[in-house]
């Protein structure tokens, strides 16, 4: 049975997470802090040979891309944009403030204050049904519509890449934590990986396999 080995990063730091907005579809430049999660990510990095690279077609995963495979000392494969590993589409609610947002979306239907109280109890894909009923205009993604997308991202890895590939995907925070917590529904996700942090992951035809969530090391 064919398997992949998936190497998630995700982007550096943006304005938009410098000042705690939600930030989907939506984009927002690297900071300065932003361009060295990049490259010390690269670093970590540095000695792993990818036969094929990835990034969501945003502008702050591309140029953590470009800043990663600056540092890589092996890879000579392109960097090819994929809007199946976008992060999460917020609707109505991009660039709002990330803590308002959360309160008015979840207060009503769980008494919780934030996020991060949100997923002490329940789960991850309960927030994005909650944000869809919640938008005004109903474009924000449900967990359904997030799950289709993420899935023809894997499905397209599987039939194009080959048994064994090391493949470096550069995605974003709500993304990963929530791949990470369908590949290991006991992982504590309460917090999210950081800026630059590597997600390593398995893909096979039985599904999505969790090796380490959130390295900065």
């Amino acid at each position: 049975m064919k398997q992949l080995k998936l190497y998630f990063v995700r982007h550096g730091q943006t304005i938009f997470n410098k000042y705690n907005r939600m930030q989907g579809w939506s984009d927002s430049p690297l900071t300065e802090k932003g361009y060295a999660d990049a490259h010390q990510a690269g670093v970590r990095l540095s000695d792993t040979k990818f036969d094929a690279v990835y990034a969501s077609d945003t502008t702050r995963a591309m140029n953590t891309a470009r800043a990663i495979l600056a540092e890589n000392k092996h890879t000579t494969a392109e960097i090819q944009p994929k809007t199946e590993f976008r992060e999460e589409f917020y609707g109505y609610f991009e660039g709002n403030d990330s803590a308002q947002t959360w309160f008015e979306v979840l207060m009503p239907i769980s008494g919780k204050r934030s996020f991060h109280e949100f997923l002490e109890e329940r789960p991850i894909a309960e927030t994005k049904d909650a944000i869809k009923a919640a938008d005004p205009f109903h474009d924000a993604e449900n967990n359904a519509e997030f799950w289709e997308r993420i899935n023809r991202g894997f499905n397209d890895l599987l039939a194009t890449a080959n048994d064994g590939d090391q493949i470096l995907i550069v995605s974003h925070g709500t993304t990963i934590r929530s791949i990470a917590a369908k590949a290991d529904p006991e992982l504590d996700i309460t917090w999210g990986p950081k800026n630059g942090s590597i997600t390593h992951f398995t893909l096979d035809e039985d599904g999505i396999h969790l090796i380490e969530y959130n390295n900065i090391r």
